[in-house]
């Protein structure tokens, strides 16, 4: 069903307004033409003869020479002129001798001179004055003034009408919001996205409501009014609302939780009924919201203006999706990063019935989003292993990871190549996870760099031997705003976390600074984010997750935020005590494989990249170095 491009009141309203706009400009067209004739009225033309005659009806004889006024009263002086005409720009000078000309008389201010006085009595005029308001000998400076006032009369009328007519326009199109029907029904299903299949079991049962509501209406099932999906920005909720609204063949509206706001009063309550009134003219039909924690929250403040337009905003969208109105055929999908951050109204059953969270793809669905996106790329097939990108891709969403297939098509233009190999996947992952090479180095003195060096040799020796994660490669190269990276991969998903595993991460982001203190004997400031991140995974691990030596289980969690903080002292205090207990058992660990950190150090120190290989290498050359030696020292003891 196509929608109608205005209802009957818009296309009344709208014609109303045409015929004000014109029955104006006809009445200010009839007003200029009475001023004109009004002014030739109050100047009844006398019977004339002769030159007077001529002047009066055609003044082209005397417009193509101009004299000037002192020229003009000698002649008056010696009597030798027959004629003058007085036009309101021009006198027109006819002599005896039968010369024509005129003198410029702007605004007739000669002329005004020339009739003063009386005559003496019994004396005769030496000449015939005549007025000649009809005769055209403006100069060019008097007819761009005539312009001038003409188009000042016109402006005069035009410009109040014009300002209404756009305040008007404005407002309406205000009113109407942006909202508007798709030309087409979305041809996105759902086999067309990969992954989310919790998500799209959910939209299953809205799918089925409008394509077959028989099936509800027949058993008392009440329809689902609204969908809230959450999740991270990037995860693909827009394209399920998409898919869910190619599956029923419904049409599609699209809009963001700004779309209500408004600059004037009240507009936002009438984007919101056009909203709701376009869709039920046209159901079935999906509305979008996007971003629908924009719409905010009541405040019972009543703060301000605005404040209070936000509450009826609200309070409008809450009637429209169950209070008064069917909403039988319309189904709104809201998506956000933040529910929390919606009103409660909003989220209970009634409004948005359902919540469904949109999860990041697990491994095998991350394979399948590389494979899509690479097929617009030219690759060499044979040489990428798109289940080995899954994994160095965890925790990523399908938009980073679309961007990085991108990314690796850039990376393989810039070094000059025609296809895309696993080389160029593997830097523009890089690039996604860490940053891009910044050339940084060039700054670093040799004493930098080599902490540098034995740092992120801390941070990849750890990794490798707690087994955190697949230490893929370690580097000094500056990326992003890191000095240098230690790249660990997990090897699968993870949801939940053991205490020894949280354990270990620490551990791990204090091996730079424990390399340091180990080699160097004093810390550098490089281990600033680290410190940061092993004290936020200390803090929840004894305030929220239990893990601490007192056994203490309360989770500052449950305290009101007022309330908290007075009560992070003490739990300051027992993440401290963890982080000191981790960083020196990381230490003893380095100290044991001490002859391993410097190896790696020194290669950092040569080719910039160690991969992580070298670096397992390494750490079994050193393991069976231990137990021959330790195997010599028991035989020589035996001995």
């Amino acid at each position: 069903m196509k929608p109608a491009r205005n209802s009957l009141r818009s296309r009344v309203g709208r014609y109303i307004a045409y015929g004000v706009i014109a029955a104006t400009l006809v009445a200010g067209v009839s007003f200029l033409h009475w001023r004109h004739e009004q002014r030739a009225a109050h100047a009844q033309p006398a019977v004339l003869t002769g030159v007077a005659s001529q002047m009066r009806h055609d003044a082209s004889a005397w417009t193509h020479r101009e004299r000037d006024a002192s020229e003009m009263l000698t002649d008056i002086r010696e009597k030798n002129v027959a004629t003058i005409g007085v036009s309101p720009d021009a006198i027109l000078v006819s002599t005896i001798k039968g010369e024509k000309y005129y003198v410029a008389d702007h605004n007739g201010a000669f002329s005004n001179a020339l009739l003063l006085g009386d005559m003496k009595p019994g004396a005769s005029s030496p000449y015939q004055l005549v007025w000649l308001p009809d005769a055209d000998v403006r100069t060019g400076v008097a007819r761009w003034s005539d312009m001038f006032d003409r188009s000042r009369d016109i402006l005069s009328l035009l410009l109040p009408l014009l300002m209404v007519g756009g305040l008007l326009w404005f407002m309406r199109r205000e009113m109407r919001g942006g909202a508007q029907l798709l030309g087409q029904s979305p041809t996105l299903r759902f086999d067309d996205v990969i992954g989310a299949g919790e998500a799209k079991a959910a939209l299953n049962d809205v799918r089925a409501w409008l394509t077959e509501p028989a099936q509800f209406t027949g058993m008392g099932v009440r329809a689902p009014c609204g969908i809230l999906m959450t999740g991270g920005p990037g995860v693909g909720k827009t394209r399920l609302a998409q898919a869910l609204a190619g599956e029923c063949g419904a049409n599609f509206i699209a809009i963001t939780g700004s779309y209500f706001s408004a600059k004037y009063y009240g507009v936002g309550i009438q984007k919101v009924k056009h909203l709701f009134e376009l869709a039920r003219k046209n159901a079935p039909t999906v509305i979008f919201i996007d971003e629908a924690d924009g719409l905010g929250k009541r405040t019972d403040t009543g703060g301000g203006p605005v404040e209070a337009e936000s509450n009826r905003i609200i309070n409008q969208l809450l009637a429209e999706m169950d209070g008064f109105a069917s909403n039988e055929g319309v189904i709104i999908v809201a998506a956000t990063n933040h529910p929390d951050n919606l009103d409660e109204a909003l989220r209970r059953p009634g409004r948005f019935d359902r919540t469904v969270q949109v999860r990041l793809p697990s491994l095998e669905d991350r394979a399948e989003i590389l494979r899509f996106y690479a097929d617009t790329l030219k690759t060499k097939r044979d040489d990428i292993d798109f289940d080995q990108l899954a994994r160095l891709t965890t925790g990523l969403s399908p938009a980073t990871l679309s961007m990085i297939c991108n990314q690796a098509g850039l990376v393989a233009r810039k070094k000059g190549e025609r296809e895309v190999g696993a080389a160029h996947f593997m830097e523009a992952i890089k690039i996604a996870r860490i940053g891009d090479v910044n050339g940084a180095e060039r700054a670093l003195s040799d004493d930098e760099r080599t902490r540098i060096a034995v740092h992120e040799a801390g941070h990849g020796l750890v990794a490798a031997l707690l087994g955190t994660g697949v230490l893929e490669e370690v580097t000094i190269l500056p990326r992003g705003g890191a000095l240098g990276v230690a790249l660990i991969t997990k090897m699968q998903d993870k949801h939940l976390y053991r205490e020894t595993e949280l354990r270990n991460e620490i551990q791990v982001l204090l091996g730079g600074r424990n390399a340091e203190l180990l080699m160097f004997e004093e810390a550098s400031s490089g281990a600033a984010s680290d410190l940061q991140e092993a004290s936020r995974i200390s803090l929840d691990m004894v305030s929220k997750f239990g893990f601490n030596e007192e056994g203490n289980l309360f989770s500052l969690a449950a305290l009101p935020q007022q309330y908290a903080g007075l009560q992070l002292k003490n739990s300051i205090g027992h993440a401290n005590a963890l982080l000191h207990e981790l960083s020196d058992e990381c230490l003893a660990l380095l100290q044991a494989n001490e002859p391993v950190l410097r190896a790696i150090a020194d290669q950092l120190l040569e080719s910039e990249t160690v991969p992580g290989a070298t670096v397992y290498r390494l750490i079994r050359e050193h393991a069976a170095a231990v137990v021959e030696a330790d195997a010599a020292a028991n035989e020589a003891l035996a001995a």
